[in-house]
């Protein structure tokens, strides 16, 4: 008998997905199917002892991903409608770590939402306007959701927690910026979700290494990445780069030359709107320094 499926957490040749009645089984991968992620949908062959067997990956809608260190792609989960950057003033995050998620999260047809957590730092601490933490205000002009955070004080977390209601979200971001205290602070049950899954793997979950989706009590889903401390971004051309950049996009199709990186060209109309202040200056040199890196 088969049956579809979704695919909670994902390790090895093996995984534990949950069915639509909420059942939930530890199952093992065919060699010939691959290895799916986390949030795939999968078909499934349940045997007479009960052993579940993915025969299938399902189409997905999309896959999150980040570089390895040979700027390779490196699948994380799949089938996402947003992606929640957690940034915080501690550890501060780099000048262009935001746009490095913005700019690979675009390229991948899903949604961003900025976290500013442990928001209650910021009237404690200097901290350069010229960065991530002193730009929020542009972000939202520029159309992005953000939401402030602390888990210990005001604001809480209720400017997120509607946010995620009835879709499926991950929580990236760098290690130590509070993404498994508002884990533990979105998700009331997590011990009794991982737990669990625990018992169903027959091994203990690493929070801090495993991808895992959990299940919103409000509706919806949860995944939770293992943090890095950098973002990488995988090889992309200028045409991707430069389109990861949404306030780019009138601009580019006025550019002299069709190739234009938009970087020294002659009457280059990306580089003459961050002049005018059509575009923000800031946001077109973090796009230079992401282009030169680039090669």
């Amino acid at each position: 008998m088969k049956q579809d499926a979704l695919v909670l957490v994902s390790y090895g040749g093996q995984g534990t997905i949950e069915f639509s009645n909420g059942e939930r089984l530890d199952c093992m991968y065919r060699r010939s199917v691959g290895r799916p992620y986390c949030g795939d949908r999968v078909e499934v062959e349940i045997t007479h002892g009960q052993s579940a067997v993915v025969t299938r990956i399902l189409p997905r809608e999309n896959v999150f991903v980040r570089a390895d260190a040979r700027l390779r792609k490196q699948a994380i989960a799949a089938n996402l409608d947003q992606v929640l950057i957690v940034i915080a003033p501690h550890p501060a995050p780099s000048r262009d770590l935001v746009e490095r998620y913005l700019l690979a999260i675009h390229s991948l047809g899903i949604q961003p939402v900025i976290v500013l957590n442990k928001a209650e730092l910021l009237a404690e601490n200097k901290y350069n306007p010229d960065t991530p933490l002193g730009r929020m205000e542009d972000y939202q002009k520029m159309g992005y959701k953000v939401a402030h955070t602390s888990c210990k004080t005001a604001p809480g977390i209720d400017s997120l927690k509607p946010l995620l209601e009835h879709k499926v979200n991950i929580l990236v971001g760098q290690s130590g910026v509070g993404k498994s205290s508002l884990i533990n602070s979105l998700l009331p049950d997590l011990k009794i979700q991982t737990g669990t899954l625990s018992r169903l793997t027959g091994k203990g979950i690493h929070t801090t290494t495993t991808t895992i989706m959990y299940s919103i009590p409000a509706g919806g889903r949860l995944i939770d990445s293992p943090g890095v401390w950098e973002y990488g971004l995988w090889q992309m051309d200028p045409v991707e780069l430069a389109s990861g950049f949404t306030e780019f996009q009138p601009f580019v199709g006025q550019c002299k030359f069709n190739d234009c990186r938009h970087d020294h060209e002659p009457q280059c109309a990306v580089r003459m709107a961050a002049e005018s202040g059509a575009v923000l200056p800031w946001r077109y040199q973090s796009y230079l320094r992401l282009l030169h890196q680039s090669g």
